[in-house]
């Protein structure tokens, strides 16, 4: 890294900049099974001008900028292939601007899901996108990320409003409106999210918010097949019943997920459902999903009505990924992320499963299955190769089988290191040409994020 830019960014942030290797290598790995990639140096804005100035700084001197969130992703986004600078937003972690007659609000880019939730709290309101993990909304903004609930309220994209970004060059720029609809040119916002920080950094976002309704209620089933299940699934969505969320974890998963929690789940593939609306609603739209769920072989409904008893069903479902690391102790999980169209899922799960019983991995199955989208988590050695060749092959059947069915190579956890082999397949030659033009447009010199998302020509 050059010394003079080291020594202009220690000038202008202090402390708040370093190249410890300590924080270089805090910052060069995720959760994922890649191997680390530390960055040259790390540093930590408070506002959006001073992300714009070490943008600017980084770009005089031909540096690459990865932006860092929370560290949680899932596909090496916050690597550094070729070196360069880190910038952290998690200390830009202020609510700017809370509007409850508008239902919506802005945060910086460092805010956290769970931050944002307590501050809403006590007006009654939410935020809707749940991810499970406690990401910061740049980051989720970053990915398109979704998650347990996008069934009911949709993924970022359909979430955010307004956006602050910062250019290669360090050009400040602000994208879109608050009002809820705009016919006024290009939609910068929606090209900016899912880009994984490949055309600039965001630091601040304008979010749609909900009230909190009137009643919630969260239900267990099990059955005896996964494919009933599945089904099952399929017709409460084809019926149009307004479930909040509907998660599918097979016999796997339920096994991991006892054994690292309280719960004490019948270990066989098994629906967690949320219902959300007035009394008579939340009412009406369970008896009508259980009736669905015991036509297709499931058990009685088991209630988690009061808030203590739903917060613990669900803070096992966010766990699962950890309860799967756990069920297989010192590996790391490959985690699979496609989506298919709901009409093709049963048969989808069907043959990934075929596939792990003829496997020696183990690989807890999870899914937003209401949505289409589920997960088979890899469980891998990290010493040992044969795992790490075993998990690809099972991962490459899963993604050309869902692109077969007409599915995507990820639903939410976004592309990044790990799915970037993928992405030809996926788009072919024509649409990854419009991508790049796009790229070379807004950075001609490949310094954000670089090695992410786009596959060399």
């Amino acid at each position: 890294m050059n010394t003079q830019l080291i020594n202009e960014l220690t000038r202008f942030l202090g402390d708040r900049f370093t190249v410890s290797d300590y924080e270089r290598q805090q910052h060069g790995k995720d959760e994922s099974p890649l191997p680390p990639m530390p960055p040259d140096a790390v540093c930590f804005p408070l506002t959006t001008e001073e992300v714009s100035e070490v943008v600017r700084l980084c770009y005089q001197y031909q540096t690459p900028v990865i932006p860092f969130g929370a560290g949680s992703s899932l596909e090496g986004h916050i690597f550094a292939p070729h070196g360069g600078v880190s910038v952290d937003l998690s200390r830009m972690d202020k609510v700017l601007r809370v509007s409850p007659e508008d239902l919506d609000c802005t945060v910086q880019a460092g805010v956290t899901r769970q931050q944002l939730d307590k501050h809403l709290r006590l007006q009654g309101m939410f935020f809707p996108v749940d991810p499970g993990a406690d990401a910061t909304f740049g980051g989720m903004v970053s990915t398109r990320a979704s998650g347990t609930t996008a069934v009911r309220y949709g993924t970022m994209g359909d979430n955010v409003l307004t956006l602050t970004v910062v250019l290669p060059g360090g050009e400040v720029i602000r994208t879109g409106t608050r009002a809820r609809k705009s016919s006024a040119g290009y939609d910068l916002t929606h090209l900016l999210v899912g880009a994984e920080g490949t055309l600039g950094i965001i630091t601040e976002i304008a979010l749609r918010l909900q009230g909190v309704p009137e009643a919630m209620s969260a239900a267990v089933v099990g059955f005896a097949e996964f494919d009933s299940a599945v089904k099952a699934v399929t017709e409460i969505r084809q019926v149009g019943i307004p479930v909040a969320r509907i998660e599918f974890l097979d016999e796997v998963m339920v096994q991991a997920v006892n054994q690292f929690t309280d719960l004490n789940l019948v270990e066989r593939p098994t629906l967690f459902l949320e219902f959300h609306g007035s009394t008579a609603t939340v009412h009406e739209c369970a008896q009508m999903a259980g009736e669905i769920t015991h036509a297709w072989g499931g058990s009685d409904f088991k209630w988690a009505v009061d808030t203590e008893e739903r917060n613990a069903l669900w803070k096992a479902r966010h766990n699962a990924y950890y309860a799967s690391l756990a069920f297989r102790p010192g590996c790391r999980s490959l985690t699979t992320d496609v989506c298919v169209p709901i009409s093709r899922l049963a048969e989808c799960i069907s043959e990934t499963k075929q596939d792990l019983s003829e496997s020696f991995l183990t690989a807890p199955l999870v899914g937003h299955v209401g949505d289409g989208n589920f997960h088979m988590l890899l469980l891998v050695d990290p010493a040992n190769p044969d795992d790490h060749a075993e998990a690809e092959r099972l991962n490459e059947r899963l993604v050309e089988r869902a692109l077969g069915m007409g599915g995507t190579i990820t639903g939410e956890h976004g592309v990044g290191m790990g799915k970037m082999k993928f992405m030809r397949a996926e788009h072919g030659d024509g649409a990854l040409a419009v991508m790049r033009a796009i790229k070379r447009a807004l950075d001609p010199q490949n310094l954000m994020n670089p090695g992410k998302m786009l596959p060399a020509l």
